[in-house]
């Protein structure tokens, strides 16, 4: 009976993975902690931007500085396409400014509007216009948000290539953790439970002051369940 019951409840782990649509869900609470993440480390790009680039990087900043009021008051729309009254819109940035990093930097907080608006494939195009190669610290958040962003248009590989990626360059204990637990749900959602395994151990082994580490073991348990 047991047996059973162990076997049935493996049945329903397998599909609730497999239903796409409470699994994407389930992912907004990981989206949006990369989001908080990277506003963080966003603040003191900016503050640099204001006060030491050169002229036109400096009104770019200023700029965009707007663009993050509205962005953090949950004005996606106006962060977006801007609000008529003197700000133009991150979209309009990450085009007039392109060879700046504000309008590299608008490329970023354009992909998480269209995100959070649920605009998976404008979010796609545009975190994947960011560069994020100049700074190490806000590189992982954005690689983690596109590889949420690739999860919700079912472009299931990429996701897990981004967030395993972000996980790597992140090397840390709040946000590698989230990132390799999101990876390996997806690949167990393909029936890759051997290669999610191996990135459940890799937070059992290494990541053992996370929050995550609480709980890895029933990932494991349920990986190694054939």
């Amino acid at each position: 009976m047991a047996k059973t019951n162990e076997q049935k409840s493996s049945l329903n782990v397998d599909d609730a993975l497999n239903n796409s649509q409470a699994f994407f869900l389930k992912h907004q609470r990981g989206l949006l902690y990369v989001i908080a993440a990277i506003i963080i480390f966003i603040a003191g790009l900016i503050l640099y931007e204001n006060y030491v680039a050169a002229p036109r990087e400096d009104k770019a900043s200023t700029i965009l500085a707007k663009g993050q009021e509205y962005f953090d008051g949950g004005a996606f729309d106006k962060a977006l396409n801007g609000d008529g009254a003197g700000f133009p819109g991150f979209t309009r940035v990450a085009s007039d400014y392109s060879s700046t990093k504000a309008g590299n930097l608008a490329n970023l907080y354009s992909g998480l509007c269209y995100a959070q608006m649920g605009k998976w494939q404008d979010a796609v195009k545009y975190l994947d216009e960011f560069d994020g190669s100049s700074d190490q610290m806000i590189t992982p958040a954005a690689e983690g948000a596109l590889g949420n962003a690739y999860a919700h248009v079912n472009q299931l590989d990429k996701a897990v290539k981004y967030l395993k990626k972000a996980a790597k360059d992140a090397d840390n204990n709040s946000l590698s953790p989230t990132f390799l637990i999101q990876a390996g749900e997806i690949l167990e959602s393909q029936g890759k439970k051997d290669d999610a395994l191996v990135l459940y151990k890799e937070i059992k082994q290494k990541y053992f002051n996370s929050m995550q580490y609480q709980e890895i073991d029933k990932y494991i348990e349920r990986a190694s369940t054939k």
